[in-house]
């Protein structure tokens, strides 16, 4: 399972590629900081899944979630942000997010929406 990580914090980023190291079928792709740099990484990549944050350096997550939610078929995404009021939970969700987890609380959620997803995967 191929993995696109878009976060603006470098700390966050060697974070997650450390968590998804640990993981038996999971492989980091790729990163990016801004939404532009993302949606033509994850266009040209084509990763399976993708952990994407809101706040970007230039750019949102939320335009790269609208972005890529457009192709078919589009990524798994994991919204994983420090911004998880119940406004940005629902406009997320109702443009195609899988996940929403907030950073500071329910990043172990990580781990578990990978092995469901592994298991789910023919």
């Amino acid at each position: 399972m191929k993995v696109f990580i878009v976060d603006d914090s470098a700390i966050i980023v060697k974070r997650l590629k450390e968590l998804l190291a640990g993981l038996e079928g999971v492989e980091s792709v790729g990163e990016a900081s801004t939404a532009r740099s993302a949606i033509q990484n994850i266009d040209k990549l084509k990763p399976d899944v993708v952990i994407l944050d809101i706040r970007l350096n230039e750019g949102n997550g939320i335009d790269v979630l609208r972005h890529i939610k457009k192709e078919k078929p589009s990524p798994i995404v994991i919204m994983l942000t420090n911004y998880p009021y119940p406004q940005y939970r629902r406009k997320c969700k109702e443009l195609g997010a899988d996940y929403f987890f907030d950073k500071v609380t329910e990043t172990d959620k990580i781990a578990e929406a990978f092995e469901q997803l592994t298991k789910d995967k023919p």
